[in-house]
């Protein structure tokens, strides 16, 4: 069978469905970052697909559909007009109802848009209408179409993909049992699972840069200033109501987090802040790593390597990544803690690897794991820390995960991602 190319942007949902959908069909697809590629489409955008004849089809739904009609067999566009109507209608109704909101709520969290408090508010409304709908659709249903996934599952599926990981948590998925019943089911099938890897529900919403302002009523979200006058009866009736109302109990302190108390209780002289910035500005990676070695406290601070327990589950080189930079962004929680490198190593064609080295506060990965669920699907090994003296080949371990751009342990760096 011949192989095609797909060039999109990295870890867009917008090629999902076709990846997926050549997962079923068993068709080969090279998946290409290449920007510059927007070129060859008449429209001049991504994602885009290259046949072997050098002919190309844009438009995510058009590429999807052509991936999956090559085989009638699977049942990917249905077996009937009728099916592959109903199939068009969902894709088509995704696009339109699901896809906006979507993207208006995570684009801030992953840097794609600034934060909006009213575009926030209506895109979480306007969701949750399509997702109404969903979920009384699938009441009585499995899949969307017929007794199988249809490339209407696989599309819709992907469109939720990212808001059901970053932002839609489960209080706001609570009304709709049918839907992240439905979705689960999808994503978990290997199919599924060789391009978007293993998903896990939002728990709590990641937020935006200046979301947290405007959450706390900053803006034109805050509360409005009650007009002046009225009638003098009104004013005596509010006063006497508010006069007779119990006390609001005062709001619980909330507990001060673990590496806080460690802070206060055993300060450390190293400083991340300052760490993190010669990182940065440093003329040189041996400039950095002198500066490290220099002011490291291994009595207040730990070295971990990181290393992914489901390697096989590597399959894409963009998809990875995506699964690194998610990782990362779930870790937000101690970013005033924690600083670390991780990399994908290898090629599509052998084994892409994720390993990473950290720097936690603390001589545990306890506080790691509990700010971050995902940390439980990799093995932590301590370097050097508290009672683990530091040894040169530690060292020179820690500078090669840290500075190294091409290769490290002998394989080619695919991506590599700084927690800082």
């Amino acid at each position: 069978m011949p192989t095609y190319k797909l060039y999109a942007p990295e870890a867009s949902f917008r090629a999902f469905s076709t990846l997926i959908a050549a997962e079923y069909n068993g068709v080969s697809i090279d998946v290409s970052t290449d920007l510059a590629a927007a070129s060859k489409s008449p429209v001049g955008k991504l994602p885009l697909l290259e046949l072997p004849d050098g002919s190309t089809i844009f438009s995510s739904h058009a590429m999807a559909r052509f991936i999956a009609g090559i085989r009638r067999d699977t049942g990917l566009i249905g077996a009937t007009l009728t099916e592959t109507a109903a199939i068009d209608a969902w894709m088509d109704w995704a696009a339109q109802d699901l896809e906006l909101p979507s993207c208006v709520w995570f684009y801030p969290v992953a840097g794609y848009m600034p934060f909006n408090s009213a575009a926030y508010e209506k895109a979480k409304a306007d969701l949750g209408k399509g997702l109404e709908l969903l979920d009384n659709h699938l009441l009585d249903k499995t899949y969307l179409v017929n007794h199988q996934i249809t490339l209407a599952d696989i599309v819709v599926a992907s469109t939720l993909l990212y808001p059901f990981k970053l932002v839609a948590d489960k209080n706001y998925l609570k009304p709709y049992a049918n839907v992240v019943r439905w979705f689960q089911t999808c994503v978990n099938q290997p199919e599924f699972q060789q391009v978007v890897g293993q998903v896990t529900l939002c728990k709590t919403e990641l937020l935006a840069p200046g979301q947290d302002a405007a959450a706390k009523g900053g803006g034109k979200g805050g509360a409005q200033k009650p007009k002046e006058g009225g009638k003098k009866e009104k004013k005596k009736e509010e006063k006497k109501k508010e006069e007779e109302a119990p006390p609001e109990p005062a709001p619980e302190k909330k507990a001060d987090h673990p590496y806080k108390i460690m802070d206060k209780d055993s300060p450390s002289p190293f400083n991340m802040d300052a760490w993190k910035k010669k990182y940065s500005n440093a003329a040189s990676y041996e400039e950095a790593m002198n500066y490290f070695w220099e002011n490291f406290d291994p009595e207040g601070y730990s070295i971990w390597l990181q290393v992914y327990n489901h390697q096989e589950e590597n399959t894409k080189v963009f998809m990875t990544s995506n699964a690194v930079g998610g990782f990362q962004q779930r870790t937000d929680e101690i970013r005033r803690w924690a600083f670390g490198v991780m990399d994908v190593l290898g090629t599509e064609d052998t084994l892409l690897e994720i390993k990473g080295i950290w720097l936690l506060r603390g001589d545990t990965v306890e506080h790691m794991i509990n700010a971050n669920d995902d940390a439980n699907w990799y093995t932590w090994t301590m370097l050097a820390g508290k009672g683990k003296p530091l040894t040169d080949e530690v060292k020179a371990q820690v500078h090669a995960y840290w500075c190294s751009e091409t290769e490290l342990e002998g394989k080619q760096i695919q991506d590599s991602k700084v927690f800082k």
